[in-house]
């Protein structure tokens, strides 16, 4: 089972880096797009800047689950080099703790903000409801609460799967 889970994790983290890396082209593809309509052809294009945000929020909330995997989030890595081992492996833990508590806070409120706004519609979007584009908060947060069950249950990912990692200094 740790094995399933461990390899399922795996595979949620490559579509996160998938999902993020199409929201990054899109948006480097798009705004200049629109740029290049209000300048350049004196006709300002309605719809890059909103589909622009929306591939914001796909590329910030779930590239930043995968970055939490990845070990790739902002840290206090100075904090961790200045303890012994054992604390380190207490602050790891709070830490990993303090993330599934974030991910439980963004399914609960982002699951509520969805449904707040799901008759509404955006403007330039009329057939897109706006609760569709803030779908990626609550799934972000499940996917979150899945990385930290696999941290806090298996550890960290081994050093020959897809992540990559920034590992704090062992005592000298």
């Amino acid at each position: 089972m740790r094995k399933t889970y461990r390899q399922t994790m795996e595979w949620l983290y490559i579509v996160c880096i998938v999902l993020a890396a199409v929201a990054m082209v899109v948006i480097t593809i798009i705004i200049p797009y629109g740029v290049f309509m209000r300048y350049a052809m004196d006709s300002a294009a309605s719809w890059p800047e909103p589909a622009g945000i929306l591939m914001m929020i796909v590329f910030s909330f779930i590239g930043g689950a995968a970055a939490y995997r990845a070990n790739a989030h902002i840290t206090v890595g100075t904090l961790l080099n200045m303890v012994n081992s054992q604390n380190r492996q207490r602050l790891v833990f709070a830490g990993d703790v303090g993330m599934g508590v974030i991910g439980v806070f963004m399914v609960k409120w982002g699951v509520q903000l969805v449904q707040a706004v799901w008759q509404n519609s955006i403007a330039e979007f009329p057939w897109l409801s706006a609760g569709v584009t803030y779908l990626p908060i609550p799934a972000a947060g499940v996917i979150t609460l899945l990385f930290c069950v696999e941290r806090l249950w298996l550890g960290q990912p081994p050093e020959d799967s897809f992540t990559f990692r920034d590992q704090p200094q062992a005592d000298s």
